[in-house]
């Protein structure tokens, strides 16, 4: 083969691997929030510091991106980076069979491709493969004195892009526990009537209950209930409780994806479930004696507003 060719097919593959990485920060970026519960998952930084952490790996992951695709300091520094990646992602994905098994979507390209854990290894393995050839044998391009203004520049760049697509809300959550809103009565009856799988206990009438509404198909649900999982592992004394719609089916997907198996639920199917819930799903109540106080949705759930409303009388 001509060296121009050679030069061709691993410029070729040196973008197709730029592409991954571009596509993988991505479809992380919307929606984030299921990237961001890793980390709260993984017990780094907390809810506070958790959107700056995703952001800062997606940033990375847009960083290798452009450096492969323009092949800048291949063999110095960017397929050295590229493979530290790998491995660092392959670690958790260890991590994530050894404590959940190989079950559920792990992340890796968002919502956009579903992978289980030893999906996303094996795909991790072979990009390992891949880069170990390129550095072999190809030197990326030389942009002599060029190169290191670019690179500062594709640093600032990637590293800005997840704040500026998806910005960090500092308010979202801040004040909606105090807002002024229309109470009204849970007609619980409806539920504890009509409830399939499992019979809901009747101490929801009493008391302060995170009372959740969800579509078993919903993206936006699972992501609540992942949410949900997390604030429940973390205060095992707050009060949740799942009214799950669709197919029976479709549970143990459901259930395999979110791992919120910490919660109890029972389904509810019909115009009993659209009569309380509406047809915005997820819809999350907090409810008080069976009355809903405040309405939210999973963005506005807030682990520390959530304890200080459990705390009131």
């Amino acid at each position: 083969m001509k060296p121009i060719l050679i030069k061709i097919f691993f410029f070729l593959l040196c973008s197709v691997m730029g592409l991954v990485f571009l596509f993988s920060g991505y479809t992380k970026l919307i929606p984030i929030e299921p990237f961001e519960y890793t980390f709260v998952d993984l017990g780094i930084g907390g809810w506070k510091l958790a959107p700056f952490i995703a952001r800062f790996m997606i940033g990375l992951e847009f960083f290798i991106g452009f450096l492969l695709i323009l092949g800048l300091f291949i063999k110095r520094f960017t397929i050295k980076l590229t493979i530290a990646s790998l491995i660092f992602f392959s670690i958790y994905l260890f991590f994530l069979m050894a404590t959940t098994g190989n079950n559920g979507n792990c992340g890796c390209f968002g919502n956009a491709i579903s992978m289980t854990p030893l999906q996303a290894l094996i795909k991790n393995v072979i990009m390992i493969v891949v880069c170990l050839i390129i550095n072999k044998f190809y030197d990326g391009f030389n942009f002599g004195k060029l190169g290191k203004w670019l690179f500062r520049a594709l640093f600032i760049t990637s590293f800005a892009l997840p704040h500026i697509l998806n910005y960090v809300d500092f308010n979202y959550s801040e004040a909606y526990l105090s807002k002024k809103e229309d109470q009204f009565t849970l007609e619980l009856d409806s539920v504890y009537n009509n409830a399939k799988i499992h019979t809901p206990p009747r101490t929801l009438s009493k008391g302060k209950h995170i009372i959740s509404f969800m579509s078993l198909t919903c993206p936006h649900c699972r992501i609540a209930a992942k949410k949900l999982r997390l604030m429940k592992e973390k205060n095992p004394n707050i009060s949740m409780y799942l009214v799950l719609n669709g197919e029976y089916n479709k549970i143990q997907p459901f259930f395999d994806d979110t791992k919120a198996r910490n919660i109890d639920y029972c389904v509810l199917n019909g115009k009993s479930f659209v009569y309380l819930a509406g047809l915005n799903m997820p819809t999350i109540y907090l409810v008080n004696n069976s009355v809903v106080e405040h309405y939210v949705n999973y963005m506005e759930l807030d682990q520390s507003e959530i304890e200080k409303w459990l705390s009131k009388p």
